[in-house]
């Protein structure tokens, strides 16, 4: 399948959290670039919610490709069935094309990977690093900006990489032949430990910014008390952060280079590029 640019209303493309860190950058790529595309998101004026299936149809109507992206997490448990029937009920409207955004390492993802490869659709798996954004426009945020960053992550070592690089990365496989039947891993250029990456940022804002390794169960209680995550799903994210953060992904991919033919955005790039942008403020 070669998705056009400037095709009709059958050759759109579906980006489910479309309103999100990764999944609007994905659609301002394609958008930028001719391609049609329907944001995939509660809010939208055609609602897309993960759970809630009589919405899926609707969405997928004259779609011929979907980035495909679960929420809250890839390894939720509730991931691989959804992703399952997700992809079956895509095929049989007509998509042709399935790109999933997974996670570097996580054995979790592995039941929603396998879906989307057994779809019937051209496919593209990419496992992604741990994203910059995590620290200006997830979870890490509010801690930055209170002055500590306690994770469960000790001294870990992480490629961080940049969601503006994923989004390339995402829209290529979107809209390239080239791509399909691929798994890409994909990281940032280079391994740094949370501590540096917290330390970067108070070097960047000037702001006082420590961070606090702490265990699991301490993580876990922050998620419970400050987010208000039901327990079940709590236990899930620490099972999963354990996975990541035992020094599996401590190492970096050419990926990105090799697809987007530069150098994928450097930490301290992304640190001067959001303080610019009026991060942390």
């Amino acid at each position: 399948m070669t998705t056009t640019k400037n095709g009709n209303a059958t050759q759109t493309i579906l980006v489910t959290a479309g309103t999100g860190k990764v999944g609007r950058r994905v659609a301002d790529r394609l958008a930028a670039n001719g391609f049609p595309v329907r944001i995939g998101s509660r809010s939208a004026e055609l609602p897309f919610d993960w759970e809630d299936r009589s919405t899926w149809a609707p969405v997928l109507d004259g779609v011929r490709a979907a980035f495909v992206m679960f929420t809250p997490d890839i390894g939720d448990p509730r991931a691989g069935d959804t992703i399952r029937a997700f992809s079956e009920l895509a095929v049989a409207s007509g998509v042709q094309r399935l790109v999933l955004l997974s996670a570097r390492g996580e054995d979790q993802a592995a039941a929603a990977e396998t879906a989307v490869r057994e779809s019937g659709a051209e496919w593209t798996v990419l496992q992604a690093a741990w994203f910059n954004q995590n620290f200006d426009e997830g979870v890490f945020t509010d801690m930055v900006l209170a002055g500590g960053v306690a994770f469960p992550a000790g001294q870990v070592l992480e490629p961080f990489i940049d969601s503006g690089d994923l989004a390339d990365v995402a829209a290529a496989a979107l809209t390239e032949d080239r791509h399909a039947g691929q798994n890409y891993e994909l990281t940032g250029p280079r391994l740094l430990t949370f501590g540096d990456a917290v330390e970067a940022i108070a070097k960047g804002t000037g702001r006082e910014v420590h961070y606090i390794p702490v265990t699991g169960a301490e993580f876990g209680a922050v998620l419970g008390a400050e987010f208000g995550m039901p327990a079940e799903e709590v236990a899930g994210m620490i099972g999963i952060f354990a996975t990541l953060l035992d020094g599996r992904n401590a190492k970096v991919t050419d990926t990105v280079q090799r697809l987007l033919g530069r150098e994928p955005v450097d930490f301290a790039d992304y640190v001067r590029d959001a303080v610019a942008a009026g991060a942390w403020k």
